[in-house]
Order: C-alpha cells, then sequence, then structure tokens
C-alpha cells in the first residue's frame, strides 16, 4: 500500500508541473512552435542508455552513482541510467520528453539543457549545506532521469507564478513546490525535494534574465518545421489512404 500511495503522489506532482509548463506556454500555441530537437535529442540519449542497459549486464554497475564505487562519470552518466522496471522506464521517458519539450520552447534549448544539467550538480550540494545528505535525495537509488525530469518541469512552474495575472494559474504553479516539500517531509519521497529545488532556481533564472528570454520567440516568425507541420504530414497519408 505504502509503494501505490508513493507512486500516486509522485505521479501527481507531474501532473501538477505538465500543467503549469502546459499552460505557460500556452496550448493553443504548440503547433506553431518549431520542433523541440534539443528535447529530442536529451531524450534520445536517455533511449540509449536505456537500450545500453538491455545490451549489456554490466551497464548499471558501471554507470551508476553508487558512491561505493569509483568513477568521476557517474553523477553525470546515473541520470541515464534506468532502474524502475519497465513501467518505471517507460514512464521516465515519456515525462522526459514532454516537459523537456514544454522548457525548451519557454527557456530556448541551450538553457534548457543548463536547468537540466543544474539537476545533476545542485541537489548534491544543497544537501550537504542544509544537513541531509545522509537522507539523499535520489529517489531511484542512485540511478534515473525522473528526479533531473522533476526539477526541470519544476523551473517552469516558478516562471508560471512570477509570470502569470492569472490567480488560478498562480495557486497551479505554487502547488507544485508545496506538494513536493510535502512528499519529501511526509514520505522522504526525492522528487519532491529536487522540484523543491528546481522552482527555486527557476525563479532566481527568471527574475535575473526575463530581459533576455523570449518564450514567444517561435510566434514571432514561421519556422520551417512547426509541430503542427509535422501532425499535418502525418495526418495527410491516412487522409488519402482512406479517400
Amino acid at each position: 500500500m505504502g509503494a501505490v500511495l508513493y507512486n500516486l503522489t509522485t505521479a501527481a506532482l507531474m501532473l501538477l508541473l505538465f500543467l503549469s509548463g502546459r499552460t505557460l506556454v500556452g496550448v493553443d500555441t504548440i503547433t506553431r512552435r518549431r520542433l523541440p530537437w534539443f528535447a529530442a535529442g536529451l531524450t534520445a540519449v536517455a533511449v540509449a542508455g536505456v537500450v545500453t542497459q538491455l545490451c549489456w549486464s554490466g551497464a548499471i554497475d558501471t554507470f551508476d552513482a553508487d558512491p561505493a564505487r569509483p568513477g568521476w562519470w557517474r553523477v553525470v552518466t546515473s541520470v541515464f541510467m534506468q532502474n524502475g522496471g519497465p513501467v518505471g522506464t517507460v514512464y521516465n521517458l515519456i515525462t522526459l520528453a514532454v516537459i523537456a519539450a514544454l522548457a525548451e520552447w519557454f527557456w530556448g534549448g541551450p538553457l534548457m539543457l543548463l536547468l537540466f544539467a543544474g539537476e545533476i550538480f545542485l541537489p548534491q550540494v544543497v544537501d550537504a549545506l542544509l544537513g541531509v545528505a545522509e537522507r539523499g535525495t535520489d529517489p531511484r537509488n542512485f540511478a534515473g532521469s525522473s528526479g533531473a525530469t522533476y526539477f526541470l518541469g519544476a523551473t517552469l512552474a516558478a516562471a508560471l507564478l512570477l509570470r502569470s495575472r492569472v490567480a488560478k494559474e498562480k495557486l497551479l504553479a505554487l502547488a507544485a513546490p508545496v506538494l513536493g516539500l510535502a512528499l519529501w517531509f511526509v514520505q522522504d519521497n526525492g522528487h519532491g525535494l529536487v522540484a523543491a529545488y528546481g522552482f527555486a532556481l527557476g525563479a532566481l533564472v527568471w527574475l535575473a534574465g526575463r530581459r533576455l528570454i523570449d518564450p514567444d520567440r517561435d510566434l514571432a516568425g514561421t519556422p520551417r518545421r512547426t509541430v503542427g507541420s509535422v501532425l499535418a504530414l502525418v495526418k495527410k497519408p491516412r487522409t488519402e489512404a482512406s479517400g
């Protein structure tokens, strides 16, 4: 029962982050936005990590972030290993692709990657400063992309809180770190803590760089390849076949 509740509350937090990101970007603008190539590349690396695990039984031992084993690379490669089983792996890949796309459309590709990298390096530093390092924040036992995805999604919630003038949207955005901290204190759920860290970083980045960040850059012109144009190409053959 405890595991079921953990998974449900973790999924609820992801739903809040997704809704915050979708609201921030504007669901009606998605088809007019350029293809999220940075997000696609990031997801491809995660998929390659899964394929490596399937083909090589020693992959998780070589690339996870187990502190008992040597290897400077582990803090990075562990993010692209998955140890949540088939369902957890599929969930991690899908949520990574969706959240990274929303983050790329809002922050821009390079900044999105920097924020994603922030989850890799910042939580362990903050943990040490706050004295919670012994409890750890990694919800996947030193392997998995979920922590970075929740962190990235929380940066969008922070931007929504600061940009929106709609009370309901502000409450939606604020609910993410509140639920995250509640999950951390009640369940020791690391997803919640890294989401709170991501929210704080997202707020700082937006406040510091809001004059340089242009979330509507795709809407000002007409990108050569948009989400809508690709969807049209996918639907066209089906329409012609049915005709």
